[in-house]
């Protein structure tokens, strides 16, 4: 089992409250799910109403097909232009 999480820190520029900002991250966090079959979540930032950071986790029998799902995810959330990415980490998570 290979598992990859994926860390997006985003900025809403356009972003003049919190209803505002849910509707950009639903748009993506619900999107991506449903696209790519992964898990996705708000894990900061949920006070703000122009910041956020967004989780994602792919879970695969081979590191490739785990680290495409990831890229695609990723390509996904760039593609959204009211929400500038400002950063991204990945994560390999280690069987003990």
């Amino acid at each position: 089992m290979h598992v990859l999480a994926l860390e997006v820190q985003l900025h809403l520029n356009h972003s003049r409250s919190l209803k505002d900002k849910r509707q950009v991250l639903t748009s993506i966090l619900d999107g991506a799910r449903r696209r790519y079959q992964v898990a996705a979540s708000e894990v900061d930032g949920q006070d703000t109403w122009q910041r956020a950071v967004l989780a994602f986790a792919a879970v695969g029998g081979s590191p490739s097909h785990v680290e495409d799902v990831i890229d695609a995810v990723e390509r996904f959330v760039w593609s959204h232009p009211e929400a500038e990415v400002s950063g991204t980490s990945r994560r390999w998570l280690e069987e003990d």
